[in-house]
Formats: C-alpha cells, sequence, structure tokens
C-alpha cells in the first residue's frame, strides 16, 4: 500500500507553544503604546493564550496601571479571563483606585470577596480598596472602610504593617484622625514607614501639635529616622513655629547624611526656618545646598514675603531668573505677597501682568487676592473692587473679605458695605466679617450701623473662630486661646500678665478701645479688641514666655489669626520694656517687635 504524498498535520511540539509565550511576555515587556497592547492582544487569542497567568496578568495590568492604558479596555479584558486569580483582581483593583472613578475600585473588590473562588484579598488588596476609600465622598466611604476593616482582622492581616499603614491613611484622609491613631495604637508591632505615616496623618489633618508628640514617642522607643520622617516632622514645626525642634532636625539630617543628598528634606528645613522667623538659617541652608529645584527657590521668595520684606524678594526673584529657573504660580504669590506687605503697588502690579504676558502663567484666585490686599491697603479701594469684578471667581468669599478688611483701614463705609453684601449673598459672612464692619461704623460714629451687626450675629447665631497662639519653650510647644484657664501654669501666668501690664503701661500703653460711643455688649473674641478686658492668646503666651525664659531671650509666637491692634501696640510695649524681640507670625505675615517697634511699621 502505497503512502499518500500529504502527511497528515502533525501536533505542534511543546516547544513550540512555549516559544509562543516567551514571545508573547517579551513584547509585553517592552510594550509601552495602547496600540502595540491591542496587537499583542489580538496574538494573544489567536494563540489561545489567553488565560495564561503570565500573560493575561501582564495585559491586565498594562491596560489598568501604566500612564499609557486604558481603564475602560481593562474592564473589558478583566470580564474576557475565565476564573481571575488574585493578581487579576488587585491590578483592576488597583487601577480604579488610582482614577477618577475610583468607586469602580471598590465595586470590583465587592465582586471578589462575594464569588466563591480560590482568590482571597491579600496585602494589595487591602491596600488599593483603603486608597479608593479614602478618595470616595463621605458617608459611602467610611462604611466602606470599616467593613474592610472588620475583613482585615478577620483574615488576620491586622498584624500586616502595610495594611495597617493604609488603614490608617484612609482613615485619617476623610476626617477620622481618631480611629487612624486606634489603628496605630493597636499595632502588635510598628516599623519605621508606621511611625512615618501617623505623623503625616497629624500633620496633612493640621494636627501639628500632635505630630511632634508622637515623635516624643519615637525617641522613647528608640526608633531612628529616615527623610520622610524628617520632612513630616519640619513641616508641623514650621506650622506651630517650634524653631528648637526644627533645630535638632537640622542637627539629625546634618549627622545623617540626608543634608546632602534629599533635596526634600533641604527644602522642608528652608521652610521650616523661615515660617519659625529666621530667615538668616533659611538661606545659610540654601546657600548650603548642592541641588536645588523650582521649590527651593519659592520657599525663599515666599519666606521674604511673608515677613514682608518685598523688595528683597523681588532681588531673589531676579537672581532666580538668572540662574535659568523658570519661576511658577507660587513664586509670583511670594511675590505679591511681599509687594503687598511692603506697600510696593507699582511692582506687584507690574508682577501680576508678567505672570500671563511673560511666562503663561494664569493668576489664580489666591493671585487675585494679594492684589485687591494690595491695593485695598493702599487705599486704592476702587481699583480693588475693580479687580475682583475682573476675577473669573468673584464668588470667591476670600476676595470680598479682603476687601472688607481693607476698608477697616481705610473707614470706608460704602465700599465695605458692598463687602458685606457679597458676603451675605454668598453665604459665608462670619462673626469676623461682622465685627469688621461694626469697627467701621463705629469708627465714623454710625452707632445704627453698629447695632445692625450685633443684631445679625445674634439673629443668626454666627460663631466666632476660636483664636489661639503657640509658643515653644524648652522644645516643648505651649497652645493658648482668649481668656484660657485650660493650661496648668494658668494662675502664673494671669499673675505675670498683670504685671507686664502695669510695666507697659508705665511706659504709655492703652488700651485700644476704638468703639468706645457704644456698648460693645454682644461682641467678643479674638482677632479683634476694643477695651472689652478679654485676654487674647498672645497676651497670654507673652507672660508665660516672661516667665520661664531667661532676660533676653527671644519670644517666637505663631497664631492662626491676624494680630489686632491692640495686641500690636502692646507687643510692642513689651520689646521695649523687658528688651525683648518678639516675633510673631500671624494668619498672614511676620511681626518682628524690638526696642518698641515693628518690622510692618504699622503697615499692615
Amino acid at each position: 500500500m502505497l503512502l499518500s504524498q500529504e502527511s497528515p498535520p502533525l501536533e505542534a511540539p511543546p516547544e513550540t507553544s512555549n516559544t509562543k509565550t516567551k514571545t508573547i511576555l517579551n513584547l509585553l515587556q517592552g510594550c509601552n503604546t495602547l496600540k502595540k497592547l491591542h496587537k499583542i492582544h489580538a496574538c494573544v487569542i489567536t494563540a489561545g493564550l489567553l488565560n495564561h497567568p503570565a500573560i493575561s496578568t501582564k495585559l491586565l495590568n498594562f491596560c489598568a496601571v501604566s500612564v499609557s492604558g486604558s481603564l475602560l479596555y481593562a474592564r473589558l479584558l478583566f470580564y474576557q479571563i475565565h476564573n481571575p486569580q488574585i493578581d487579576h483582581w488587585n491590578s483592576i483593583i488597583r487601577g480604579f483606585s488610582r482614577s477618577s472613578s475610583p468607586i469602580q475600585s471598590i465595586f470590583f473588590y465587592n465582586q471578589m470577596v462575594s464569588i466563591p473562588t480560590r482568590s482571597r484579598p491579600d496585602t494589595y488588596t487591602f491596600s488599593f480598596v483603603l486608597r479608593a476609600c479614602e478618595r470616595v465622598i463621605l458617608p459611602l466611604a467610611d462604611s466602606k472602610r470599616k467593613e474592610v476593616h472588620g475583613t482585615v482582622i478577620r483574615s488576620g492581616y491586622d498584624r500586616d504593617f502595610v495594611v495597617c499603614t493604609n488603614l490608617m491613611r484612609s482613615y485619617a484622609g476623610n476626617g477620622s484622625i481618631e480611629n487612624a491613631r486606634k489603628v496605630f495604637d493597636e499595632m502588635p508591632a510598628r516599623d519605621l514607614v508606621t511611625w512615618n505615616s501617623m505623623i503625616s496623618c497629624y500633620a496633612q489633618a493640621g494636627f501639628h501639635y500632635e505630630a511632634l508628640k508622637t515623635y516624643d514617642l519615637m525617641r522613647i522607643e528608640n526608633v531612628g529616622v529616615d527623610g520622610f520622617t524628617l520632612v513630616g516632622l519640619l513641616s508641623s514645626c514650621a506650622h506651630v513655629g517650634a524653631l528648637n525642634l526644627g533645630i535638632e532636625m537640622h542637627r539629625l539630617a546634618r549627622e545623617s547624611g540626608f543634608l546632602n543628598r534629599n533635596i526634600y528634606v533641604g527644602n522642608a528645613l528652608i521652610d521650616m526656618y523661615a515660617k519659625c522667623g529666621n530667615l538668616e538659617a533659611a538661606l545659610s541652608v540654601f546657600d548650603g545646598m548642592k541641588k536645588r529645584d523650582i521649590f527651593t527657590w519659592n520657599s525663599i521668595v515666599v519666606g521674604y514675603g511673608v515677613h514682608g520684606r518685598g523688595l528683597e524678594a523681588i532681588e531673589f526673584f531676579r537672581k532666580m531668573v538668572m540662574e535659568g529657573v523658570k519661576p511658577n504660580s507660587i513664586t509670583f504669590l511670594g511675590l505679591l505677597c511681599g509687594c503687598s506687605h511692603q506697600g510696593l503697588v507699582q511692582e506687584g502690579v507690574k508682577f501680576f501682568n508678567l505672570m500671563l504676558s511673560k511666562y503663561n502663567i494664569k493668576p489664580e484666585i489666591k493671585h487675585y487676592g494679594c492684589m485687591v490686599d494690595l491695593l485695598g491697603r493702599a487705599g486704592k479701594l476702587k481699583q480693588a473692587l475693580d479687580v475682583i469684578n475682573s476675577c473669573p471667581s468673584q464668588n470667591d468669599p476670600v476676595l470680598w473679605r479682603t476687601l472688607l478688611g481693607s476698608c477697616k483701614i481705610h473707614k470706608n463705609v460704602e465700599i465695605g458695605e458692598i463687602a458685606m453684601r457679597n458676603l451675605v449673598q454668598l453665604r459665608a459672612s462670619n462673626a469676623g466679617d461682622c465685627v469688621l464692619l461694626a469697627t467701621i461704623y463705629g469708627e465714623v460714629n454710625n452707632a445704627d450701623g453698629v447695632s445692625a451687626m450685633r443684631k445679625m450675629i445674634k439673629s443668626q447665631g454666627i460663631k466666632t473662630t476660636p483664636g489661639w497662639s503657640w509658643m515653644e519653650i524648652n522644645d516643648q510647644v505651649h497652645k493658648f486661646v482668649v481668656n484660657d484657664i485650660s493650661h496648668p501654669d494658668t494662675n502664673e501666668i494671669y499673675m505675670k500678665l498683670r504685671e507686664v501690664i502695669q510695666e507697659v503701661t508705665l511706659l504709655g500703653y492703652v488700651e485700644e478701645d476704638s468703639m468706645s460711643l457704644v456698648s460693645l455688649k454682644g461682641f467678643s473674641g479674638e482677632g479683634y479688641c476694643w477695651g472689652n478686658g478679654s485676654y487674647h492668646s498672645e497676651k497670654l503666651a507673652i507672660a508665660f514666655g516672661i516667665s520661664r525664659t531667661p532676660v533676653g531671650t527671644c519670644l517666637r509666637i505663631t497664631k492662626n489669626l491676624r494680630v489686632c491692634r491692640d495686641c500690636h501696640s502692646f507687643t510692642k510695649f513689651v520689646s521695649k520694656a523687658f528688651n525683648r524681640e518678639i516675633v510673631v507670625r500671624d494668619r498672614v505675615r511676620f511681626h518682628h517687635f524690638k526696642d518698641g517697634e515693628c518690622s510692618c511699621k504699622d503697615y499692615w
């Protein structure tokens, strides 16, 4: 019997299938565009390798996670995979957790835990879904996060450093800082990343005092520090004015070598020194840095700005441009701030116009706010009003509040009423606004206006913003509020304050009483002072500082509100009577008091 000329088709040897797999994996390794991925995907389908674990994982991971990928395509691809494994679930959950639709990440997590498969959540799954919970709007995120937290405990992952750290961040990211701390406290062991995360959670939530207290615990437990620790702690030092602790961080950074090799630590140091009132130290760190970026330069420009040294900010800006560093919106914010605090109107207008014309930087709401402040302080209130009307975001209450503050300086009732009317229409008026307009009315002897503001506060139940001051003494940060009786040394503080008031009165200090024409009942709180007998937080801080520090020691105070006229006058007299330099950082700028004078030259 003769054999047929045509041989029957032979089954491909195993090597061929392995070769295809290796070829496709190599192609996926070098894939960098979605167009290439489409072609590779077609080859995978043709070769019947879509359910090959390594190939399907790489395909899905590129679509879901890569910047060149597509979550829409990732979703289609995911549903083509038979019996998805843990890596598949993690890729799709991770991709959506970072997207503009993080809720989709939660939906995929729900599918994963509801389907009885071999794939159960692992460290990565929990981390990705917790990140999604952090970005989803409450209250859905809160209930889901607690549910995931329960699953973490039941699955035995409550001892996992990575999962617990992400759980802390997720709670803190939605304002549940107490729950974040509870997770931290209940961990049987903690690594450096966990400690750094707790410090970061406190700092980002504005609990800077608590962040610094966490570092005290680190020292007790002999936990070292790294660059992330230093940056987080320096940020909190900057916010509360803890210069001594900041200097300690500087020493650690220098001794551990972080200052030379970590630009973020250098930038954080510059920011800390500038915000703690020591620009000379900030410049020293700047000069010693071998590598600088835009943030390095901006920290000095902004530092000069908030210290009211506008001309020096401009000079430093010119040096920056000559070095080939391109300014950004923060650079101009520092310049405009400096021009505003030093009354450099023409220069400020020039830089505002340069933003768009030369550097193609579109002014943001804060830049417009600086311009309103610049013109308003200089008495050009109608021009300031024109700036607001030309702003794309006229409905921002900060603009109108800034204008109202300028009207108080120049006793302009007409434009002050326009500003207040807009704040009321925006439903953004607060007690401070009513007080500002009441002050204007009082200074022009308009008792009816003062009465109207008092009634407005009472009828609408408007609350005042509590004023506080921070002061660092012997490496401890002390917090004071208006009429504070919570401090453990309250009796000592008030006794010393009475002594201080007696001393400065002998030099000519008279308590501010700008509204004596009318009864002030109904107006109280910090941020304004009209001879109503209240003890503002910085007065308490000054008394405590004088009591607890050697003669001649510089006192550094940080406030959350603008310093009032009475406290400004009081501090000038204290600096002269007790031969003290006093540095006060309020909500908008620094005041350096020495020998009875202030660096702002009463232009603030």
